[in-house]
């Protein structure tokens, strides 16, 4: 039985009251194109409980797995080991059920948490500060550019053109209700990502720019060069990490001078998931505390003296004025940054700088052997564990014959950038702990047979 808790009544009421003609007119910002106008094809309008378990099971064995074969897949996702002991830790009782601490001083536990999480991400990105977690890694990015706007008062971003393009259109869909300006590019496919280009943008009424680290093809930007051209202007340097264990090996944004670190968690301590839930960071320098979006919990004394944690600041809409808050999307990731805070944990400084080591060395071996195929060309001089190979011929041809055995070779430009043929026949490749050489040698010799 469908549960109807409204009358045609009610409904009707509340669309007067907003003014809206028909619940469709709720959704007119949805495109067309990604509204669902006819029945999922292959579903019964009913059937059984034992029926649907069966249909679901044989729709899932078509999908192949991660772990199922040699995989390659990066481009802001990415599949590392995960010790047991996170899983484990997570589902006990007094953590799996806690999303949020509404009453949050008889909530210590996950206040403490939280606390180690944000000093463990304030260190990891080389901030002062960061924020108990956010979304996702997308929509910290443009939390990060709403949060700039605030504190320059100017509403025009710059984004490298060589920004992961599904963050980029996360800024550029949410400056459409605002009146934000967005100035971005496509990437240069060569070796050095184009520092020139994206200076060149960065004017008197730039708020910030929006670098990624490393970059959608794998590249390092050269942050400190951008830093001094957005300061010079007036502009906030914001960097967007989807990678975290590269910070194992590489100097951390904060510490070339970012004012806004933002970035996805996902690789420590959180699966692949078919894309979430995931986890959003977020770290700035200390005087713009006030101006972050999410919460951040703060140690202090009882009145006995003993040591307890507190919600110090929370400035979403839930807690505070609605025309006061900094965001209406900084959703705390509770469980997925208690997964990140335990991995994190287990790995210590010294783990975590052995395993983004093991990551770029596995890497690095890999671009040579692809180097050696015919008519493959690697485009990066230097990289962490993602790099971007050049094909002959569209990239997506490839990468869909390759998955027909059994074998995910990477994510295709032309996918990420539909439309760009300049772009098409780009893939980018990423190697971690998980990959072998058997996987690396299955890749090469698909692709001497696909491109023969």
């Amino acid at each position: 039985m469908r549960y109807l808790p409204l009358t045609d009544t009610d409904r009707r009421a509340m669309l007067d009251t907003i003014g809206a003609a028909s619940i469709d007119d709720l959704f007119v910002d949805v495109p067309a194109e990604a509204q669902l106008s006819a029945k999922i094809a292959g579903l019964p309008d009913h059937a059984s409980e034992l029926a649907v378990e069966r249909h679901m099971a044989a729709l899932a064995r078509q999908n192949m797995a991660a772990g199922d074969g040699p995989f390659f897949l990066g481009a802001g996702a990415y599949r590392h080991h995960i010790p047991a002991s996170v899983d484990h830790l997570i589902q006990r009782g007094e953590f799996l059920t806690a999303y949020t601490p509404y009453q949050p001083e008889i909530a210590q536990g996950t206040l403490q948490m939280l606390f180690e999480f944000q000093t463990q991400v304030a260190r990891l990105l080389g901030c002062d500060v960061a924020n108990a977690s956010m979304y996702d890694g997308s929509t910290a990015c443009w939390e990060a550019v709403a949060m700039a706007a605030r504190i320059t008062k100017r509403k025009k971003a710059a984004l490298s053109g060589a920004l992961h393009p599904h963050y980029a259109q996360v800024v550029k869909t949410m400056s459409k209700v605002t009146d934000y300006t967005i100035a971005d590019s496509l990437p240069s496919i060569q070796p050095k990502p184009d520092n020139a280009g994206l200076i060149a943008r960065i004017d008197g009424e730039t708020s910030c720019v929006v670098v990624q680290y490393p970059d959608i093809l794998g590249r390092l930007p050269d942050l400190e060069e951008i830093g001094a051209a957005a300061r010079a202007q007036g502009a906030l340097l914001v960097v967007v990490v989807t990678e975290p264990v590269a910070l194992g090996a590489i100097r951390s944004p904060g510490e070339m001078g970012a004012d806004i670190v933002v970035g996805e968690g996902q690789s420590l301590g959180v699966g692949l998931q078919f894309g979430g839930p995931y986890l959003g960071l977020f770290g700035c320098k200390q005087k713009y505390v006030r101006q972050m979006p999410g919460r951040l919990c703060g140690e202090t004394v009882d009145a006995e003296g003993k040591r307890g944690f507190v919600l110090t600041l929370s400035t979403r809409e839930q807690h505070i004025r609605r025309e006061k808050a900094t965001s209406n999307i900084c959703t705390n990731s509770g469980l997925c940054a208690l997964a990140f805070s335990i991995h994190m944990t287990l790995l210590g400084e010294k783990g975590l700088r052995e395993l983004a080591a093991l990551n770029h060395a596995l890497a690095v071996r890999a671009a040579d052997k692809l180097a050696a195929v015919p008519g493959v060309r690697v485009l990066n001089d230097s990289f962490f564990n993602e790099f971007t190979v050049i094909l002959p011929g569209d990239a997506r041809e490839a990468v869909r014959t390759l998955a027909d055995r059994g074998i995910l070779a990477g994510v295709s430009l032309g996918r990420l950038f539909p439309g760009e043929q300049a772009l098409a026949n780009g893939l980018v490749v990423a190697v971690t702990e998980t990959t072998t050489d058997e996987d690396v040698d299955a890749l090469c010799a698909g692709l001497k047979e696909v491109l023969a």
